[in-house]
């Protein structure tokens, strides 16, 4: 696909079609890397998306235990003295 580099500002850029952004998920920012001769676009996924509603669920079905004991019993406080 050709576009034209357009003048923003005192920069310049490209103009990318909405139904584009739309189907890659583009919607504030994108990753640019830059790779031998190409310049590669690459959408930023949220890692964590979802993450605060399935921690909720999880306290609501009292699912949020801790699995290994927080303290140890060989744990000697003394040497952070």
């Amino acid at each position: 696909m050709e576009v034209a580099i357009v003048k923003i500002g005192n920069s310049k850029g490209i103009r990318i079609a909405k139904s584009v952004l739309d189907q890659y998920g583009i919607k504030d920012a994108v990753e640019l890397i830059l790779e031998d001769e190409f310049l590669i676009l690459k959408p930023i996924k949220k890692v964590r998306k979802g993450w605060e509603t399935a921690f909720e669920n999880m306290a609501t079905n009292n699912e949020d235990q801790l699995l290994i004991d927080d303290v140890f019993e060989d744990e000697n406080f003394m040497e952070w003295d």
